[in-house]
Parts: structure tokens; sequence; C-alpha cells
């Protein structure tokens, strides 16, 4: 079953709910404990291959390793930078002459697996002291870096080396793993990007005439920032400007001449141009129109009130399918339908994300939040001036995903229905009982 807990709070343009908790009956047993991964050394069977000048016959051992990472919990396109430190090679100093120090350079490869598949090249410098003749390798450390391609949790092993020596002969010891991979010895969880927008203004009046000024109060802009005020006349902004500077607490209270007859928005951000997704506003400003009336003539005037961003669900609780122990899987299920209103009118767009916690079992055992994965779809109320696109497919996490959205443009608002497929990936031998995870959705 899963059980759902939900609240909302609309504050100024954002509003956040919790819509789904998914509690997942699985088959009786025992659960088996979480293997260690964050920076593990490792043992792995290995295969060398001796330079041939050695007369060597290959080597069969074990070889050390551990990996680590710069940043255990990246965003996608964020480079991760990697060491892999081989404390024991399977193979020696494959000659009878001491080697003198700095003349071996190790390479490598680290092996990706989870969200993220593929080999990373590691290389380390020529930094050893002197060895005697067949004597143990000391400890190698070789340095690389990966980009994060997908959101959720990327394994790192010790994969194949190769040891260099540059002395007297220019020899290669090869080294092979045997049963490929090895074990994992770190773990990053990567994350979907998403980020928070709190600035906000609030106008000292929503009308005035031309040439009229309106006070701007600003909140959660950077310290010290300048920050530009602008009228907006629907997706253009117009030549109404005005600036102010942040203090300490991120705000500002300055005030805005407008007299641009078409403005319908006012706005204020950072920078040197206007970027919805970390400005605040477009807040409503009507110009009033006082051009004098013709004699014999009378002046008919007519407004639209502006509404507010919603989200409302259609229930707050997810039953997931069960899963045998023993076996696991997907336990699969269906995000209760959200429908997103926007009745604010003007020039701006809309984004719908989610983020779910860790699944809480028997116990306090847990299933980790970037085992849950969603399929978005989302549809628009016809006659609606924006056009909502689902978002991608893949982990939701722990740092969230876009379920869906609504691009910028001339002309936005309407009505949108939002659901998402849910599939929570479960371990084998996973404890029976239930499992329950909050699934947290913001709209901005």
């Amino acid at each position: 079953m899963i059980a759902v807990s939900r609240r909302s709070a609309l504050v100024g343009r954002r509003l956040a709910a919790v819509v789904g908790a998914a509690a997942l009956a699985v088959g009786g047993g025992t659960l088996l404990a979480a293997p260690a991964h964050a920076s593990t050394p490792v043992n792995f069977a290995t295969h060398c291959i001796p330079p041939a000048v050695a007369g060597l016959p290959p080597i069969d051992g074990t070889s050390t390793a551990s990996i680590t990472v710069d940043n255990t919990t990246p965003n996608v396109g964020d480079t991760v930078h990697v060491t892999y430190t081989l404390s024991q090679a399977a193979a020696s100093n494959p000659t009878d002459i001491a080697l003198p120090a700095d003349v071996v350079t190790p390479h490598a490869v680290v092996v990706l697996g989870g969200a993220q598949t593929g080999t990373i090249a590691v290389t380390g410098p020529k930094s050893n002291p002197p060895l005697p003749g067949k004597g143990a390798f000391p400890p190698l450390v070789m340095t690389g870096s990966f980009v994060a391609g997908s959101a959720g949790a990327i394994t790192l092993s010790p994969g194949d080396y190769t040891i260099h020596t540059s002395y007297v002969l220019e020899l290669d010891t090869v080294c092979t793993v045997t049963n490929p991979p090895a074990p994992v010895s770190e773990t990053v969880t990567a994350g979907s990007s998403v980020p928070v927008n709190n600035r906000a203004i609030a106008l000292g009046s929503t009308s005035g005439d031309p040439g009229a000024g309106v006070t701007v109060t600003g909140s959660h802009f950077t310290a010290g920032a300048t920050v530009t005020l602008a009228g907006r006349s629907g997706a253009n902004q117009t030549a109404d400007k005005a600036t102010a500077t942040a203090d300490a607490s991120g705000g500002f209270s300055a005030t805005l001449t407008v007299n641009d007859k078409t403005t319908t928005g006012i706005v204020a951000y950072e920078g040197a141009s206007y970027d919805p997704a970390t400005a605040a506003g477009p807040a409503g400003y009507t110009v009033n129109d006082n051009t004098p009336v013709p004699p014999g003539a009378q002046k008919l005037t007519a407004s639209v009130s502006p509404g507010s961003l919603s989200m409302t669900q259609a229930g707050d609780a997810v039953t997931m399918t069960a899963v045998d122990f023993g076996d696991g899987g997907n336990s699969t299920g269906a995000l209760q339908t959200v429908t997103v209103k926007d009745y604010r009118g003007g020039a701006t767009g809309w984004s719908l994300t989610g983020k779910v916690s860790d699944f809480t079992g028997p116990g306090g055992t847990k299933i980790s939040a970037d085992k849950l994965s969603w399929t978005p779809a989302c549809a628009t109320a016809q006659g609606s001036p924006s056009t909502c696109a689902a978002g991608t497919a893949g982990p939701v996490g722990s740092t969230g995903a876009t379920l869906a959205s609504a691009p910028d443009s001339t002309a936005t608002g309407g009505q949108f229905t939002v659901d998402a497929q849910l599939s929570l990936d479960v371990a084998r031998f996973s404890s029976a009982g239930n499992y329950s995870g909050v699934l947290t959705l913001t709209l901005t």
C-alpha cells in the first residue's frame, strides 16, 4: 500500500505540496545489509602480464584499491574529480634491476555503473621511492574526472591498470580484473538541478497615471546586489527602468516612474538582463489612460483582474504494487492527478518539480530515494494560451526533477492536467513490510 499525506501553501508565486508516500508491502524475510561503498578499499582478483623481456609467466593475484571523489552529491552536468589509489598491486617490479625514484607511471580505468555507465581514464605522475629488483610496487595514485550525465546513484569500481617503468627499458605490466566489474568502492548521487528562486516584490499601488511613481519593495535578493526595476508589456520590457541596491538582508525599497501606457507588470532582477527563472515578478500594474475625451464622446473602460498560480490534487495517497521477497523488482503505481491553474495572465510560465524522501521500512530499514523513477505526462485544456510539456522520464531522488512546465511567452495561462507513472526499484532481499516515502511537489 502507499499512504500519502498532503499539505499545500502559497507564498507569492510559489506553491508546495506533499503529495504522496508509498507504503510498499514486500514478502517476508530478512534484510541484507547494504554494501559499504563510500571511499571503501576493495580487494579484487587480477590477472597480470609482465613485460615479455622479463621472461615471467602471468601472475594471478589480489589487488587492493579505493576510489574517492571530490563531490559525492553533484548535479547533472557537474564535473566530478576522481582519485584511484592502488594500495597493493598484484604484480611487482618484473626485473632484477633496482629502480631509482620517479620512474614508475601508473594508468588505469574507473568503471561507472548504476545511473551512468562507462569508464574514466585515470593516470598518475612519476612519483615512487627507489625500488629493489623484484620489489613490490608502492601505493600508486591516479586521477581523472567525469561529467555527471544522469540523475541517480552512480557507482565507481576500480578497473584494469597498467604499471609503466622507464629505466633502461620502457616496460609495461598490464593487469586486468579477473571477474569484472570489481566491487564498488565509491558511490555518488547525482541530482537534477532544481533552482530555488525566493526573490519577491510587492508594489505600493497596482495602478497610476502616466508619469506616476510606484514604490517597489523587494526581498530575498543577493545582499549588496544592484537590482533593476523595469516595466513589462507582455513579453517585452519597456523603457521605464530604475535601480536599487539590496541591503544586508537582501531587501530594498525604491520608486519606479512608469510612463508607458502599455505596461502590464513590473519586475525586478539582478544582472544585465531579465531572466524569469531568477527574477521577481511580474507584479501586475495598470497605467491609467487619462487621454481627454472629445466633446460628445464617452470613454468606456473594462478590466480583467489577474488571478493566481495554483494546483490541486485528486488525492493524497498512492498504493503501489507489492513485490516478493527474494525476487524484488519494480513496485509500480500512478501519481494522483495534479491540476495546475495559471490564471495570472502576463508572460511568465511555470514549472512543477518534485523530490522524494528515502522510503523507510521495518526497523528503520530504507530504500534510497534515487530508486524511485517516474514517467511524466501533461495535458493542456482546450483554449489555454500556454502549452505544457512533460518532464523527462527518470529518477526523482532527494534533489528533485521536473514533472511538467510551461514556457514564458507573449501570452501565458490556462489549465493543465499532470500525471506520472511511478516505479520503485526494490532489492531482492529487502525486509518484508511496508515502506513509506514522501513525494513533495513545488509549483513556481
